[in-house]
């Protein structure tokens, strides 16, 4: 059977979530650099890393495991678990950076509305509990449908790479954010 044909009892296959669900790439607690998945973002290619724009203290990278296309992630750099750690620096760099997401994201994509949020701590329901993250979501009416609901799956209609690429083209330049 292939990767997301469906079988006789109209199975959708999604192996690739199995990745998620038996926590590849997911760091322990204080595991910075190349155990953290953001932590190695800084150091490799902006296509292989799925990250659409970088900032001096932050950066916007696509989830790997995506509710919707276009789901973005505003990092800082610096390994740090809790919101309130975060420098002024830091802070207002997540937000801004949020921001202009949202504003490429209406303009590549026209999503009717965002869900926005952090989850700080596993138990909150963070997957990498260990380097904060801010989650961008675009939505639209309707998109909630059967599979996520019965089938516990998402599907998504552009692969990643592409998605990437025309969130990058959009992005404005940095003295144009």
């Amino acid at each position: 059977m292939l990767a997301g044909v469906p079988d006789g009892f109209e199975r959708l296959w999604t192996p690739h979530r199995m990745a998620y669900i038996g926590g590849e790439n997911k760091p322990s607690d204080d595991q910075a650099g190349p155990g953290c998945p953001f932590c190695r973002v800084e150091h490799g290619s902006d296509e292989d890393g799925l990250v659409v724009a970088r900032g001096t203290l932050a950066f916007v990278v696509l989830n790997l495991y995506p509710y919707n296309s276009g789901h973005l992630l505003v990092c800082p750099y610096r390994h740090v678990a809790d919101y309130t750690d975060l420098t002024p620096d830091e802070a207002v760099e997540v937000a801004e950076l949020t921001r202009t997401a949202m504003r490429v994201l209406r303009a590549v994509s026209a999503p009717h509305g965002f869900n926005l949020g952090m989850n700080q701590g596993e138990v909150a329901g963070a997957g990498i509990a260990a380097h904060l993250h801010q989650h961008v979501v675009p939505r639209w009416a309707g998109d909630s449908n059967f599979l996520p609901v019965v089938g516990r799956s998402r599907a998504l209609p552009e692969l990643l790479a592409d998605t990437r690429a025309r969130l990058a083209a959009a992005w404005p330049a940095a003295d144009q954010a």
